[in-house]
Protein backbone atom coordinates (compact mmCIF):
# COMPACT_ATOMS: atom_id res chain seq x y z
CA UNK A 1 0.00 0.00 0.00
CA UNK A 2 0.64 3.85 -0.42
CA UNK A 3 -0.44 6.67 1.03
CA UNK A 4 -1.58 9.61 -1.40
CA UNK A 5 -2.07 13.19 0.09
CA UNK A 6 -4.02 15.45 -2.41
CA UNK A 7 -2.59 19.09 -2.05
CA UNK A 8 -3.72 22.33 -3.89
CA UNK A 9 -1.75 24.43 -5.30
CA UNK A 10 -3.85 27.73 -4.83
CA UNK A 11 -1.83 30.00 -7.41
CA UNK A 12 -3.12 28.46 -10.79
CA UNK A 13 -5.49 25.85 -8.68
CA UNK A 14 -3.58 22.49 -9.68
CA UNK A 15 -4.17 19.50 -7.83
CA UNK A 16 -0.93 17.18 -7.21
CA UNK A 17 -0.82 13.96 -4.66
CA UNK A 18 2.40 13.28 -2.71
CA UNK A 19 3.36 9.80 -1.92
CA UNK A 20 4.67 8.12 0.71
CA UNK A 21 6.83 4.80 0.61
CA UNK A 22 5.51 1.67 0.32
CA UNK A 23 3.90 -0.57 3.14
CA UNK A 24 3.71 -4.09 3.35
CA UNK A 25 0.52 -5.44 4.46
CA UNK A 26 1.59 -7.62 6.81
CA UNK A 27 -1.81 -9.17 8.26
CA UNK A 28 -3.18 -9.49 4.63
CA UNK A 29 -2.46 -13.25 4.53
CA UNK A 30 -2.58 -16.57 5.21
CA UNK A 31 0.56 -19.06 6.04
CA UNK A 32 1.33 -21.11 2.89
CA UNK A 33 -1.12 -18.84 0.78
CA UNK A 34 -0.40 -15.95 -1.39
CA UNK A 35 -2.36 -12.88 -1.36
CA UNK A 36 -4.26 -11.39 -4.84
CA UNK A 37 -6.76 -9.51 -5.83
CA UNK A 38 -7.07 -6.64 -3.69
CA UNK A 39 -10.70 -5.21 -3.05
CA UNK A 40 -11.49 -2.17 -0.90
CA UNK A 41 -14.97 -0.59 0.35
CA UNK A 42 -15.42 2.09 2.70
CA UNK A 43 -18.03 2.57 5.45
CA UNK A 44 -18.67 6.07 5.78
CA UNK A 45 -20.75 5.66 9.29
CA UNK A 46 -18.04 4.14 10.77
CA UNK A 47 -15.41 5.37 9.31
CA UNK A 48 -13.86 2.13 8.45
CA UNK A 49 -11.78 0.52 5.50
CA UNK A 50 -12.24 -2.71 4.68
CA UNK A 51 -9.92 -4.55 2.39
CA UNK A 52 -11.43 -7.82 0.62
CA UNK A 53 -8.93 -9.98 -1.25
CA UNK A 54 -8.16 -13.87 -2.24
CA UNK A 55 -5.84 -16.28 -0.05
CA UNK A 56 -4.85 -19.03 -3.01
CA UNK A 57 -2.71 -22.44 -1.44
CA UNK A 58 0.98 -22.46 -2.45
CA UNK A 59 1.40 -22.31 -6.09
CA UNK A 60 -1.50 -23.36 -7.55
CA UNK A 61 -2.70 -21.80 -11.16
CA UNK A 62 -6.11 -20.75 -11.76
CA UNK A 63 -5.80 -23.08 -14.89
CA UNK A 64 -5.28 -26.11 -12.33
CA UNK A 65 -8.23 -25.02 -10.51
CA UNK A 66 -10.22 -24.71 -13.34
CA UNK A 67 -9.32 -27.97 -14.78
CA UNK A 68 -9.39 -30.17 -11.95
CA UNK A 69 -12.43 -28.55 -10.36
CA UNK A 70 -10.81 -28.35 -6.67
CA UNK A 71 -10.84 -24.81 -5.32
CA UNK A 72 -7.99 -23.52 -3.91
CA UNK A 73 -9.12 -20.48 -2.90
CA UNK A 74 -10.38 -18.48 0.05
CA UNK A 75 -12.07 -15.37 0.64
CA UNK A 76 -10.06 -13.02 3.20
CA UNK A 77 -10.40 -9.57 4.78
CA UNK A 78 -8.32 -6.84 7.02
CA UNK A 79 -10.07 -3.55 8.01
CA UNK A 80 -8.74 -0.46 9.21
CA UNK A 81 -10.35 2.64 11.31
CA UNK A 82 -7.74 5.11 11.19
CA UNK A 83 -7.10 5.77 7.14
CA UNK A 84 -5.23 2.86 6.56
CA UNK A 85 -2.44 3.37 9.35
CA UNK A 86 -2.86 -0.33 10.55
CA UNK A 87 -4.66 -3.10 9.96
CA UNK A 88 -6.40 -5.76 11.86
CA UNK A 89 -5.75 -9.51 11.38
CA UNK A 90 -7.08 -11.42 8.34
CA UNK A 91 -9.89 -12.79 8.65
CA UNK A 92 -11.24 -15.47 6.68
CA UNK A 93 -14.75 -15.53 5.33
CA UNK A 94 -14.91 -18.43 3.09
CA UNK A 95 -17.18 -20.92 5.56
CA UNK A 96 -19.36 -17.97 6.54
CA UNK A 97 -20.14 -16.29 3.14
CA UNK A 98 -19.62 -18.76 0.51
CA UNK A 99 -20.58 -22.05 2.47
CA UNK A 100 -21.43 -25.33 0.97
CA UNK A 101 -21.67 -23.30 -2.89
CA UNK A 102 -17.49 -23.27 -2.55
CA UNK A 103 -17.82 -26.83 -3.36
CA UNK A 104 -19.05 -25.80 -7.06
CA UNK A 105 -16.49 -23.35 -7.74
CA UNK A 106 -13.15 -24.22 -9.65
CA UNK A 107 -12.08 -21.05 -8.10
CA UNK A 108 -12.70 -17.15 -7.48
CA UNK A 109 -11.61 -13.93 -6.75
CA UNK A 110 -13.26 -10.39 -5.88
CA UNK A 111 -12.75 -7.20 -7.33
CA UNK A 112 -9.74 -6.34 -8.22
CA UNK A 113 -10.61 -3.10 -8.12
CA UNK A 114 -13.26 -1.20 -5.50
CA UNK A 115 -15.95 -1.90 -3.77
CA UNK A 116 -18.79 0.77 -3.14
CA UNK A 117 -21.72 1.73 -0.46
CA UNK A 118 -25.23 2.43 -1.84
CA UNK A 119 -27.37 5.03 -0.43
CA UNK A 120 -29.11 2.56 2.12
CA UNK A 121 -25.94 1.76 3.88
CA UNK A 122 -25.43 -1.22 2.16
CA UNK A 123 -21.92 -2.26 1.28
CA UNK A 124 -21.29 -4.38 -2.10
CA UNK A 125 -17.80 -6.19 -3.13
CA UNK A 126 -17.60 -7.34 -6.75
CA UNK A 127 -16.70 -10.63 -6.92
CA UNK A 128 -17.08 -13.74 -10.15
CA UNK A 129 -16.55 -17.56 -9.70
CA UNK A 130 -15.59 -20.47 -12.14
CA UNK A 131 -19.10 -22.66 -11.38
CA UNK A 132 -18.92 -26.09 -12.35
CA UNK A 133 -21.95 -27.23 -13.57
CA UNK A 134 -21.51 -30.63 -14.24
CA UNK A 135 -18.93 -33.61 -12.88
CA UNK A 136 -17.43 -36.52 -14.52
CA UNK A 137 -15.39 -38.89 -12.19
CA UNK A 138 -15.06 -35.64 -9.99
CA UNK A 139 -13.44 -33.91 -12.81
CA UNK A 140 -15.60 -30.40 -14.56
CA UNK A 141 -16.68 -31.94 -18.02
CA UNK A 142 -14.30 -29.76 -20.23
CA UNK A 143 -15.32 -26.31 -21.55
CA UNK A 144 -18.22 -26.59 -19.00
CA UNK A 145 -16.74 -24.32 -16.80
CA UNK A 146 -16.87 -20.20 -17.08
CA UNK A 147 -16.86 -17.47 -14.79
CA UNK A 148 -20.25 -15.64 -13.95
CA UNK A 149 -20.00 -12.63 -11.85
CA UNK A 150 -21.89 -11.72 -8.83
CA UNK A 151 -21.50 -9.25 -5.65
CA UNK A 152 -20.85 -9.52 -2.13
CA UNK A 153 -22.53 -7.66 0.23
CA UNK A 154 -23.48 -6.32 3.76
CA UNK A 155 -26.88 -5.07 5.28
CA UNK A 156 -24.82 -4.09 8.77
CA UNK A 157 -22.11 -2.11 7.90
CA UNK A 158 -19.55 -5.00 7.44
CA UNK A 159 -20.53 -7.28 10.56
CA UNK A 160 -21.67 -10.02 8.38
CA UNK A 161 -21.65 -10.82 4.56
CA UNK A 162 -23.77 -12.48 2.10
CA UNK A 163 -23.58 -13.53 -1.38
CA UNK A 164 -25.31 -12.05 -3.96
CA UNK A 165 -26.78 -14.87 -7.23
CA UNK A 166 -24.61 -15.02 -10.35
CA UNK A 167 -25.12 -13.33 -13.48
CA UNK A 168 -26.80 -15.55 -16.20
CA UNK A 169 -24.06 -14.86 -18.71
CA UNK A 170 -20.27 -15.49 -19.15
CA UNK A 171 -18.87 -12.35 -16.92
CA UNK A 172 -15.86 -12.26 -15.27
CA UNK A 173 -13.47 -9.15 -13.28
CA UNK A 174 -16.36 -6.52 -12.67
CA UNK A 175 -16.65 -3.36 -10.98
CA UNK A 176 -20.25 -1.61 -9.62
CA UNK A 177 -21.60 1.73 -9.48
CA UNK A 178 -24.72 3.07 -7.91
CA UNK A 179 -27.20 4.81 -10.27
CA UNK A 180 -29.67 7.09 -9.20
CA UNK A 181 -32.71 7.87 -11.14
CA UNK A 182 -35.07 11.00 -10.95
CA UNK A 183 -37.74 9.54 -8.23
CA UNK A 184 -34.64 8.81 -6.18
CA UNK A 185 -34.72 4.98 -7.01
CA UNK A 186 -31.22 3.21 -6.67
CA UNK A 187 -30.15 0.76 -9.70
CA UNK A 188 -27.13 -1.03 -8.95
CA UNK A 189 -24.70 -1.33 -11.88
CA UNK A 190 -22.58 -4.29 -13.06
CA UNK A 191 -19.69 -3.54 -16.12
CA UNK A 192 -17.78 -7.35 -16.57
CA UNK A 193 -14.88 -8.41 -18.41
CA UNK A 194 -15.88 -10.82 -21.28
CA UNK A 195 -15.00 -12.35 -24.21
CA UNK A 196 -16.04 -11.40 -27.65
CA UNK A 197 -15.22 -7.93 -28.54
CA UNK A 198 -17.73 -6.40 -26.03
CA UNK A 199 -18.23 -5.61 -22.44
CA UNK A 200 -20.63 -7.33 -20.58
CA UNK A 201 -23.31 -5.27 -18.39
CA UNK A 202 -26.30 -5.96 -16.06
CA UNK A 203 -28.48 -3.95 -13.87
CA UNK A 204 -29.80 -5.27 -10.25
CA UNK A 205 -32.95 -3.75 -8.87
CA UNK A 206 -32.59 -5.44 -5.62
CA UNK A 207 -28.91 -3.93 -4.24
CA UNK A 208 -27.18 -6.68 -5.72
CA UNK A 209 -28.93 -9.95 -4.45
CA UNK A 210 -30.07 -10.44 -8.29
CA UNK A 211 -28.74 -8.70 -11.92
CA UNK A 212 -31.24 -8.89 -14.51
CA UNK A 213 -30.76 -9.47 -18.25
CA UNK A 214 -26.91 -9.05 -18.06
CA UNK A 215 -26.13 -8.29 -21.80
CA UNK A 216 -23.72 -6.89 -24.11
CA UNK A 217 -22.33 -3.18 -24.32
CA UNK A 218 -21.24 -2.64 -28.02
CA UNK A 219 -19.97 0.87 -27.77
CA UNK A 220 -17.69 -0.86 -24.73
CA UNK A 221 -14.79 -2.56 -26.76
CA UNK A 222 -13.40 -5.79 -25.26
CA UNK A 223 -9.93 -7.42 -26.33
CA UNK A 224 -10.05 -10.89 -27.55
CA UNK A 225 -9.19 -12.67 -24.15
CA UNK A 226 -10.68 -9.73 -22.05
CA UNK A 227 -9.03 -7.29 -19.53
CA UNK A 228 -10.42 -5.72 -16.17
CA UNK A 229 -11.78 -2.32 -15.99
CA UNK A 230 -12.97 -0.03 -14.13
CA UNK A 231 -16.40 1.77 -13.66
CA UNK A 232 -17.86 4.14 -10.71
CA UNK A 233 -21.11 6.75 -10.89
CA UNK A 234 -20.94 10.33 -9.97
CA UNK A 235 -23.62 12.82 -9.64
CA UNK A 236 -24.59 14.37 -12.94
CA UNK A 237 -24.00 18.00 -13.15
CA UNK A 238 -26.78 20.45 -14.63
CA UNK A 239 -24.86 21.94 -16.94
CA UNK A 240 -21.44 21.14 -18.33
CA UNK A 241 -19.34 23.76 -20.21
CA UNK A 242 -17.08 22.99 -22.72
CA UNK A 243 -18.92 20.32 -23.45
CA UNK A 244 -17.63 19.39 -27.24
CA UNK A 245 -18.72 15.32 -27.82
CA UNK A 246 -20.62 13.74 -29.57
CA UNK A 247 -23.31 12.66 -27.20
CA UNK A 248 -25.38 9.63 -28.02
CA UNK A 249 -27.18 9.77 -24.49
CA UNK A 250 -28.65 13.35 -25.02
CA UNK A 251 -27.23 15.38 -27.70
CA UNK A 252 -27.20 18.37 -24.82
CA UNK A 253 -24.59 19.31 -22.00
CA UNK A 254 -28.27 19.48 -20.04
CA UNK A 255 -28.96 17.51 -17.07
CA UNK A 256 -29.59 13.67 -18.23
CA UNK A 257 -33.61 13.38 -18.01
CA UNK A 258 -34.06 9.95 -16.20
CA UNK A 259 -31.03 9.80 -13.91
CA UNK A 260 -29.38 11.73 -11.19
CA UNK A 261 -26.22 10.01 -11.83
CA UNK A 262 -23.63 9.85 -14.44
CA UNK A 263 -21.27 6.80 -15.11
CA UNK A 264 -17.69 6.83 -16.18
CA UNK A 265 -15.71 3.54 -17.65
CA UNK A 266 -11.99 3.13 -18.68
CA UNK A 267 -10.48 0.59 -20.13
CA UNK A 268 -7.98 0.14 -23.19
CA UNK A 269 -9.97 0.84 -26.50
CA UNK A 270 -7.95 -1.19 -28.90
CA UNK A 271 -9.62 -4.28 -29.64
CA UNK A 272 -6.92 -6.69 -30.60
CA UNK A 273 -4.37 -5.41 -27.88
CA UNK A 274 -4.33 -3.72 -24.83
CA UNK A 275 -3.33 -0.57 -25.68
CA UNK A 276 -5.06 3.21 -25.85
CA UNK A 277 -6.37 3.64 -22.27
CA UNK A 278 -9.87 5.31 -23.02
CA UNK A 279 -12.17 6.76 -20.48
CA UNK A 280 -16.31 6.90 -21.82
CA UNK A 281 -18.33 8.63 -20.26
CA UNK A 282 -22.48 7.59 -19.92
CA UNK A 283 -24.91 10.50 -19.43
CA UNK A 284 -27.64 8.37 -19.70
CA UNK A 285 -26.76 5.04 -17.59
CA UNK A 286 -30.15 3.26 -17.89
CA UNK A 287 -30.07 2.74 -21.36
CA UNK A 288 -27.26 0.46 -23.00
CA UNK A 289 -26.50 2.69 -25.65
CA UNK A 290 -25.82 5.41 -23.95
CA UNK A 291 -21.90 5.47 -23.69
CA UNK A 292 -19.58 7.97 -25.82
CA UNK A 293 -16.90 7.81 -27.74
CA UNK A 294 -14.18 7.41 -25.91
CA UNK A 295 -11.44 10.35 -24.46
CA UNK A 296 -7.45 8.52 -24.85
CA UNK A 297 -5.48 9.30 -21.72
CA UNK A 298 -2.71 7.06 -22.68
CA UNK A 299 -1.59 5.91 -25.69
CA UNK A 300 -0.08 2.55 -26.10
CA UNK A 301 0.32 -0.39 -23.77
CA UNK A 302 -2.46 -0.20 -21.35
CA UNK A 303 -3.78 -2.88 -18.93
CA UNK A 304 -5.70 -2.88 -15.29
CA UNK A 305 -7.16 0.35 -13.72
CA UNK A 306 -9.34 1.63 -10.75
CA UNK A 307 -11.37 4.62 -10.89
CA UNK A 308 -11.86 7.51 -7.67
CA UNK A 309 -14.18 10.76 -7.83
CA UNK A 310 -13.82 13.24 -5.20
CA UNK A 311 -16.81 14.92 -4.07
CA UNK A 312 -15.03 17.68 -2.59
CA UNK A 313 -12.87 18.90 -5.49
CA UNK A 314 -15.37 17.37 -8.24
CA UNK A 315 -12.14 15.81 -9.52
CA UNK A 316 -11.18 12.25 -11.17
CA UNK A 317 -8.22 9.83 -10.09
CA UNK A 318 -7.26 6.73 -11.30
CA UNK A 319 -4.49 4.11 -11.08
CA UNK A 320 -3.02 2.40 -14.31
CA UNK A 321 -0.96 -0.20 -15.97
CA UNK A 322 0.82 0.85 -18.59
CA UNK A 323 4.59 1.76 -20.55
CA UNK A 324 6.05 1.70 -23.79
CA UNK A 325 6.40 -1.41 -24.44
CA UNK A 326 4.60 -3.21 -22.46
CA UNK A 327 1.70 -2.47 -20.00
CA UNK A 328 3.26 -4.29 -16.82
CA UNK A 329 6.00 -1.43 -17.03
CA UNK A 330 4.60 0.50 -14.81
CA UNK A 331 1.75 1.84 -11.89
CA UNK A 332 1.02 5.41 -13.03
CA UNK A 333 -1.70 7.22 -11.18
CA UNK A 334 -3.54 10.96 -12.51
CA UNK A 335 -6.51 12.84 -11.95
CA UNK A 336 -8.59 14.63 -14.85
CA UNK A 337 -11.83 16.74 -15.06
CA UNK A 338 -15.39 16.19 -16.24
CA UNK A 339 -14.16 18.20 -18.68
CA UNK A 340 -11.38 17.05 -19.93
CA UNK A 341 -13.61 13.46 -20.76
CA UNK A 342 -16.09 15.61 -22.50
CA UNK A 343 -13.12 16.97 -24.90
CA UNK A 344 -12.58 15.38 -27.91
CA UNK A 345 -10.03 16.71 -31.21
CA UNK A 346 -6.06 17.22 -31.27
CA UNK A 347 -5.92 18.39 -27.91
CA UNK A 348 -2.74 16.82 -25.61
CA UNK A 349 -3.31 13.56 -23.68
CA UNK A 350 -3.39 13.95 -20.37
CA UNK A 351 0.31 13.74 -18.10
CA UNK A 352 0.43 10.81 -15.81
CA UNK A 353 2.86 11.12 -12.21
Amino acid sequence: MRRGLLQEDGSVQVFYTSWTSSQELSTAFLPNHRTMNPCPVYEKNSKTLFLFFVCIWGNTTEIKQIVTGKNKARLCCVSSSDDGHTWSQATDLTESVIGEAVHKWATFAVGPGHGIQLENGRLIVPAYAYHVPYRCCSYPIPFTVYPRALSIYSEDFGQTWHLGKMLRKKSCECEMAEIIDHEGRSHLYCNARHTGGHRCEALSENSGVYFDKPHMARELVEQPSGCQGSVIGFPAPEFVPNDDTESKACGTSLLSPDTQTWLLFMHPTNKSDRRDMGVYLNRSPLHSSGWDRPRIIHRGPSGYSDLAYNVDKDQFSCLMECGKESELEQIAFMTFSLNDVMQTGDKKDKKMV
